[in-house]
């Protein structure tokens, strides 16, 4: 069974900082691919950053995040984190951790791998 758990969202002021955290059960997690999304009222629901937990894996980041926020891993905990820095209301949303069926695949972004599986959410709110 794929279990997926977000935590650290919360309020910040423009220009803060948050981290998020996701772990994940361990038949899932190995070798694969491990990524964020979020969804902003009245806004499709958008890829984030994905990263391979693997050997060889390297992060991946949708643009409008590019510099400002890190996806990395704890493999012995199986969690996957987002350092998230100098957030803007843009990035208000639920986040969701993501993952999909083990493929072998190393460039965890769509479409090339197949996020097919989300937790719970978590809520990132930036106002000031």
């Amino acid at each position: 069974q794929v279990q997926l758990v977000e935590s650290g969202g919360g309020s910040v002021q423009p220009g803060g900082s948050l981290r998020l955290s996701c772990a994940a059960s361990v038949s899932i997690y190995s070798n694969n691919c491990m990524g964020w999304f979020r969804l902003a009222p009245g806004k499709e629901r958008e890829w984030v950053a994905g990263i391979y937990t693997g050997i060889g894996g390297r992060p991946y980041y949708v643009d409008s995040v590019k510099g400002r926020f890190t996806i990395s891993l704890d493999n012995a905990k199986n969690t996957v984190y987002l350092e998230m820095n100098s957030l803007n209301a843009e990035d208000t949303g639920m986040y969701y951790c993501a993952t999909g069926l083990r493929t072998g695949q190393r460039l965890c972004e769509p479409p090339t791998f197949q996020f097919t599986y989300t937790g719970q959410g978590t809520q990132v709110t930036v106002s000031s």
